[in-house]
């Protein structure tokens, strides 16, 4: 079942998800004045804060923190994927293949991976999900593969 099937308020327990299951996020918009301000506070290196200063780095312009794509998509998580009790990780690989740049248009596809119901405690379980974050061209900003906590319904 796809997010689209479900009504975004309706919360979702271990036993609604199967593996293979897709979550799409709605999109969000970034300019170069979110990114250099969330550099400003919290990651404040020249190819994040200047497009001036960041043309003779790596990066060769203006680039997002991996840390603001990551609370972008954590924000798309929340709106996108809506397990019952909220979306607790226990633990996350990240990875950026692509700088955010400024304009990119952000959205988050989420792809339950595996499903691992708890042996000692009944009322909850993990579940692994990939989570892509793409921008408007389709080119990959970030993968995320997270281990969430996850509880099944009251018995």
């Amino acid at each position: 079942m796809s997010e689209s099937s479900r009504s975004q308020s309706e919360a979702v327990y271990l036993e609604d998800l199967t593996v293979g299951m897709v979550f799409t996020s709605s999109e969000y918009p970034l300019d170069a004045g979110q990114i250099r301000e969330f550099a400003q506070r919290f990651d404040p290196q020249p190819f994040h804060l200047s497009e001036e200063a960041a043309k003779d780095t790596f990066f060769a312009g203006l680039a997002a923190s991996g840390w603001h794509t990551a609370a972008i998509t954590m924000r798309l998580l929340v709106e996108s994927l809506p397990l019952a009790g909220g979306v607790i990780g226990a633990g996350s690989e990240v990875t950026w293949p692509r700088a955010t740049r400024p304009d990119d248009v952000l959205h988050v596809v989420s792809t339950i991976m595996e499903i691992t119901p708890s042996r000692s405690r009944s009322d909850r379980g993990m579940v692994t999900v990939q989570s892509d974050t793409v921008n408007q061209h389709g080119d990959l900003c970030q993968r995320s593969v997270a281990r969430l906590l996850t509880f099944r319904r009251s018995v």
